[in-house]
């Protein structure tokens, strides 16, 4: 195991000063790899959290750029990394927090193509997204390749944070939530919102699981999940089980290499044919062709923001309010990023509607492209 240096070991006095870590421990940081799926809300307090505590390399997964929506929560990044790479701008805050430490960036999504090759290197592997096809396949991936995962998610008010490891005698995510919810029934980060301090709270418990899980001080959140209420500050703690028929965990695992996860969390892109850019849009708006315009988004969202003429009938009401929908023109569907509207569209579908397009981008490319005056959110 590597010895530390003088600069080290002033950097890390106060780890050093405590009986129960000590010089082994801080070692054991130094000699460990993790892998932080997703450099957003959770990812910014689990990365800088680990460096600073001394962990010797961290993995970052996003392929995303720095929105100026980010900066509420995602505090890796300031005003002056608008528009910059996520990789490129988190690889010198992190470095700069602790030049020890080694940072390797993939700016690519998190794919069943990829995730076994990305994974392989690391000894812990932390969730930081906010949907749930990924959190599947980091989970399986992580079971495979006999790592601990550490899970946290956040939305609005609300949070919760786990170990997931088999190899440690302790459930996977799977035993946890074996089908994935509905699509549409539980909203993204981006659609449900979330109060900017909360994934602080989580990420850094979820980067403290990771240090005790490397060091071996403390008992790790195996077979727990916590829960937190931020608006009445109650933390609950649930056991959690292994599930002797988990198809990837359980006594005759059923799945044992990656598959279609946006399949399996009921993810399908919109029809061939049925989806047109907010340009096509504008073009349609502005020779005064007939149409019907549905934003499938929240009240409070269409307050926030919106295109004017547009009807909303949130996603969940859509076929409850089919009657309410024009057959004989073309409707056109959009939501904050194109998302719940594809949706929208293939629930219209199925109840008959032959003549309607989701809106790619949704709102959100409407304001960057055609209408700066609509708020972004």
């Amino acid at each position: 195991m590597a010895d530390l240096s003088n600069s080290e070991l002033q950097r890390y006095a106060r780890h050093l000063a405590i009986p129960e870590f000590g010089l082994e421990a801080q070692k054991k940081l130094k000699a460990a790899s993790v892998l932080c799926i997703g450099a957003g809300g959770l990812g910014s307090p689990i990365t800088m959290y680990l460096a600073a505590a001394g962990v010797g390399c961290i993995g970052l997964v996003d392929a995303d750029v720095v929105e100026i929506s980010n900066l509420q929560r995602q505090l890796l990044y300031g005003q002056s990394s608008l528009g910059r790479s996520k990789l490129e701008a988190a690889r010198e805050r992190l470095q700069d927090i602790n030049p020890h430490l080694e940072v390797r960036g993939y700016a690519e999504r998190f794919t069943a193509a990829n995730a076994m090759r990305i994974a392989a290197d690391y000894d812990v592997i932390i969730d930081g997204t906010d949907n749930f096809s990924t959190r599947y396949l980091s989970n399986d991936v992580a079971v495979w390749l006999k790592k601990p995962n550490v899970y946290g998610s956040i939305l609005r008010f609300e949070g919760q944070v786990g170990v997931f490891a088999p190899h440690l005698q302790a459930p996977c995510y799977r035993c946890m939530s074996p089908t994935p919810p509905p699509p549409g029934l539980v909203p993204s980060c981006a659609e449900g919102g979330v109060l900017g301090v909360l994934p602080g709270l989580v990420g850094t418990m979820q980067a403290l699981e990771a240090i005790k899980l490397i060091t071996g001080i403390g008992q790790p959140l195996l077979g727990k999940l916590l829960h937190v209420d931020t608006l009445s500050l109650r933390f609950r703690t649930f056991t959690l089980r292994r599930d002797p028929e988990c198809p990837v965990c359980g006594d005759k695992p059923s799945i044992t290499q990656p598959i279609d996860y946006e399949g399996f969390c009921g993810i399908t892109p919109a029809p061939k044919g049925a989806e047109i850019s907010v340009r096509e849009l504008h073009d349609i708006r502005q020779r005064g062709l007939p149409h019907f315009l549905l934003d499938v988004r929240e009240p409070d969202e269409h307050e926030t923001a919106q295109i004017s003429g547009s009807t909303l009938i949130p996603l969940s009401q859509v076929a409850d309010r089919a009657a309410e929908i024009p057959r004989d023109i073309p409707v056109y569907v959009h939501c904050k990023l194109g998302g719940r509207s594809a949706r929208a569209v293939a629930s219209l579908q199925k109840l008959g509607f032959q003549n309607v397009t989701n809106i790619a981008g949704g709102i959100t490319a409407w304001s960057d492209e055609i209408d700066a005056s609509v708020p972004r959110y």
